[in-house]
């Protein structure tokens, strides 16, 4: 019997496949990647057409020898790394790092680790596809020249230990960016009407849409007390019912940017988290009867769906549900244009193993996550769900206003996976309405609103908007919103992100001399290109070829423009409170402090706080700029916490003419000065003093 070799990235797929290849098979794990570009030099020959130099992983050398010696005695080698760029590249520097023969190595993938798939890969081996080693292998090359060429600039620039990245340049500007459309916004008032008819389960609402001639707009209170002063004592007559009925398709099963917005979304998962959960899922879990594979590789973005998969899904539905809730054919749900089509859709791999079933063997984290891609598959392929709707345009004094409601008729999809967006939730029902009906309101009201900026970025928010605009790959978006967080480049608070004063700084070097790497489209451009790499249908360095001479005389101006010269430390009047000296300002990971320029035989330190410049609208002492925890930056009163005062924007240090309520600062050109009421609306734009620029 031939002695067979089957080399895998973790412990975990290990000792799954070890259940399903049996004792002909030595199962060895790698840990992860084995060979890598140096850290202490750029890796990359940039004179000799872009060469990169690889070297083993410091440790990973006794672990190395162990494997060498076990291909040495087997007659043949399995590489079964991930089944992606990355891991194609994994068993690539495997081929290299343990002097493999190629005769008697293969390379083996399987989407899912179930004994039918395994076997079957074992079966269908091939060789090492070098055109996915290579698109990793210009990904990670144009990486390494961003980072090591652009981050020493940031050190001259601001400090030391900062850097910067492809992708990760991108995403902080996108936050950036949207904070300052958030502070620049400015609320404009506006009023609805709504009248109400009927009382307890019959009550329903009717609002205000206009007049006769379209819809009109309530921009003021005076505007709305004019129409409130019309409807007085009027009635309400149906002028028209509108029935029908509509249907609501399934969504499709998951892909890895569906995976982590909804996980987000639903059960508060960092995307790092739900990626790690999603890993632990795929490889194998202790199921009672065995370590098995329960899901499919996370890594994808297709929402295709294998027949076989469908098949069996199509069985459960109808042993479960009922034929009324099972489809005859597949469901084929659009895939992003872009997409690779490399692997089909997040699914389980039995859906039989319901989460009930599992939730004895998963940890708490693992059976969420589970549970959610089981619905969500389960969902995609069974029938739409059908409401039956009416909506009723209800007539008085020449105004219009509309009721629309639905009732759920067939709760198809609805059945297994009823998450819902607010925008998507079903309308209230109303009553059975008839053209000519007259209506006597119960109340008539008005309401003011205030149009709001656009959102802040969520984790689910952030992941989607860079799929939407081809930043990334699904492979990259948890590494990269990993990676600016721990940099304290952006603070997440209330699940949603701010930039840091940190990475605000990082941000404007980016844009004033790199604005190739923080363009969206020229970033998209380049993921375009690594894909057509994949595809063959372009050389790697080539990628690199295209990108490095401009890259080159961007940096040289940079350096040009930051110079040598090294950035003194601002000297402050506060004095050492151990020997008598005047403190500096430093700049540490987390922002300014203030320290004794004895340093290293005088270690004092102290917070720094700026001053605003104005006084606080509550007690009159001086307002400090101030960071939360989080490194997002506040303005608080020197008093605190005998005064309370505390604003996310710059206080005016003045109080609103029209309410009394405290005036801020909002956006940068032109700066406004807004009122905080909540029902105020007030706002000016600040007009600058004489000498000002």
């Amino acid at each position: 019997m031939k002695r067979k070799l089957v080399i895998v990235e973790s412990p975990a797929k290990a000792k799954t496949l070890k259940k399903f290849l049996g004792s002909g098979y030595k199962i060895e794990a790698c840990v992860g990647h084995v060979r890598d570009l140096p850290k202490s030099q750029l890796g990359i020959d940039v004179d000799e057409d872009y060469d990169p130099k690889y070297i083993t992983i410091r440790g990973k050398g006794k672990l190395l020898a162990k494997l060498r010696k076990e291909a040495k005695n087997s007659d043949i080698v399995y590489l079964a790394t991930d089944p992606d760029r990355e891991g194609e590249a994994i068993s690539w520097h495997l081929m290299s790092a343990l002097n493999l023969d190629e005769d008697k190595t293969t390379r083996i993938t399987f989407n899912e680790i179930t004994k039918k798939a395994v076997t079957k890969a074992v079966k269908e081996a091939r060789k090492i596809d070098m055109n996915l080693v290579d698109a990793q292998q210009a990904r990670r090359g144009l990486d390494r020249i961003v980072g090591y060429k652009i981050s020493p600039l940031l050190w001259k620039k601001v400090k030391k230990g900062l850097s910067a990245g492809r992708v990760q340049s991108v995403a902080l500007k996108m936050i950036c960016d949207r904070e300052e459309e958030v502070e620049s916004f400015v609320p404009v008032e506006y009023w609805s009407i709504e009248a109400l008819f009927g009382a307890g389960k019959a009550a329903f609402a009717a609002k205000f849409a206009g007049d006769a001639s379209g819809k009109a707009e309530l921009h003021t209170k005076e505007q709305c007390d004019e129409v409130l002063a019309k409807l007085k004592g009027a009635k309400f007559k149906v002028a028209d019912v509108k029935k029908g009925t509509r249907t609501r398709k399934p969504p499709a099963a998951f892909i890895t940017s569906t995976l982590q917005q909804e996980a987000s979304k639903y059960l508060g998962y960092a995307t790092q988290k739900t990626m790690m959960a999603a890993q632990m899922l795929y490889e194998g879990v202790e199921t009672g009867s065995g370590v098995q594979g329960l899901i499919t590789y996370m890594r994808t973005d297709s929402t295709r769906i294998s027949d076989e998969g469908f098949e069996n899904l199509k069985a459960f539905v109808l042993n479960n549900y009922g034929a009324e809730y099972a489809n005859e054919t597949k469901v084929e749900h659009k895939s992003k244009r872009a997409s690779q089509d490399a692997h089909e859709a997040i699914r389980p791999t039995d859906v039989e193993l319901t989460p009930a079933d599992l939730k004895p063997h998963l940890s708490a984290e693992c059976f969420k996550l589970y549970k959610l891609i089981w619905e969500r598959f389960v969902a995609s392929q069974m029938k739409p769900a059908v409401f039956d709707t009416v909506s009723a345009n209800i007539e008085a004094k020449g105004y219009v206003f509309r009721a629309s409601g639905s009732l759920l008729r067939f709760d198809g999809f609805l059945r297994v996976y009823s998450r819902l967006d607010d925008d998507e939730q079903s309308p209230a029902k109303i009553p059975e309405l008839t053209a000519g009906e007259v209506l006597k309101p119960s109340a008539v009201n008005a309401h003011q609103h205030f149009t709001q900026p656009p959102p802040r970025y969520s984790e689910a928010l952030l992941v989607k908007t860079m799929e939407d605009l081809d930043i990334g790959r699904p492979s990259t978006y948890a590494a990269t919103i990993s990676t600016i967080v721990k940099r304290r480049y952006v603070a997440k608070q209330d699940k949603v992100f701010y930039p840091t004063e940190l990475g605000e700084i990082v941000n404007d070097i980016m844009k004033n001399n790199f604005e190739d790497i923080v363009d969206i489209d020229f970033t998209a451009k380049m993921e375009e290109d690594l894909d057509k790499v994949e595809d063959g249908g372009l050389f790697w360095k080539e990628v690199i070829r295209r990108f490095y001479p401009g890259f080159r005389e961007k940096i040289e101006l940079a350096e040009a423009r930051v110079g040598e010269v090294e950035i003194k430390d601002e000297v402050t009047e506060h004095l050492c409170e151990d020997c008598g000296r005047y403190l500096v300002i430093k700049y540490g990971r987390f922002g300014k402090f203030l320290a004794c320029p004895g340093f290293p035989d005088c270690r004092y330190t102290k917070p720094f706080f700026e001053e605003a410049g104005v006084d606080c609208p509550e007690c009159g002492s001086k307002v400090l700029i101030k960071k939360s925890k989080n490194g997002r930056k506040y303005f608080g009163c020197e008093n605190n916490p005998e005064c309370a005062f505390l604003s996310w924007n710059k206080p005016t240090g003045m109080k609103c003419p029209k309410c009394r309520s405290v005036l801020i600062e909002k956006g940068r050109k032109p700066v406004r000065i807004v009122c905080t009421g909540e029902k105020c609306g007030y706002s000016e734009e600040k007009q600058e003093a004489d000498g000002d620029e």
